[in-house]
């Protein structure tokens, strides 16, 4: 059970609620956010620059989902590893791709730009001072510097609030393979995730 309380999507109250358009989400879809709710201004600024961030950023959709599972993996998020997001277009990350993220930088079908990124989350989540000018310059032969600025945005965003989540064992409406607390660590490629 989570440490804090959801609130029930039809409780979120404004503005969280026009932003995530809470009554008309399950618990699953609202999320972290169910518990964020609690600070409805407070998540709903969180709530508008995640939005802002897929929606308008610059990066692959593909590049960020694979950058968010692997440091969901690095957080032990459940909640996190449990969702896939489809890009605008509706498609998702392919799976068999999801499960290459055990191992990224010998993963057949990861890019030499997707393992680049995924080398910067990695290091960023265990050792960020590890990051120098040589990893940065690495990102620089396949981003522009606002991509990276993009990308570092990213890692940061889910970083903390991954951690947040796990720290506050926001499990309760995942899938049971996501949800089981005492097996140890898991991996985003351990069940069927729900798609939103």
């Amino acid at each position: 059970m989570a440490r804090l309380k959801y609130v029930a999507p039809n409780d979120v109250a404004e503005p969280l609620r026009s932003v995530v358009d809470a009554p008309n989400k399950t618990q699953l879809e609202l999320g972290p956010v169910g518990v964020y709710a609690q600070v409805p201004e407070i998540a709903a600024a969180y709530a508008r620059f995640t939005g802002t961030l897929r929606a308008q950023g610059a990066l692959p959709r593909r590049l960020v989902e694979l950058v968010r599972l692997r440091i969901a993996f690095h957080n032990q998020c459940r909640s996190c590893m449990a969702i896939r997001y489809r890009d605008a277009e509706g498609n998702e990350v392919d799976e068999g791709v999801v499960c290459q993220l055990s191992s990224p930088q010998t993963a057949q079908d990861l890019t030499a730009a997707e393992k680049a990124a995924l080398d910067y989350a990695d290091r960023f989540v265990t050792n960020h001072l590890s990051i120098d000018d040589d990893v940065i310059a690495g990102l620089k032969k396949f981003y522009s510097e606002p991509e990276i600025i993009e990308l570092g945005m990213n890692v940061a965003l889910c970083v903390g609030f991954g951690r947040l989540a796990a720290s506050l064992d926001l499990v309760d409406y995942l899938p049971a393979e996501y949800a089981v607390r005492d097996e140890g660590p898991i991996t985003p490629w351990v069940g069927k995730p729900v798609v939103v």
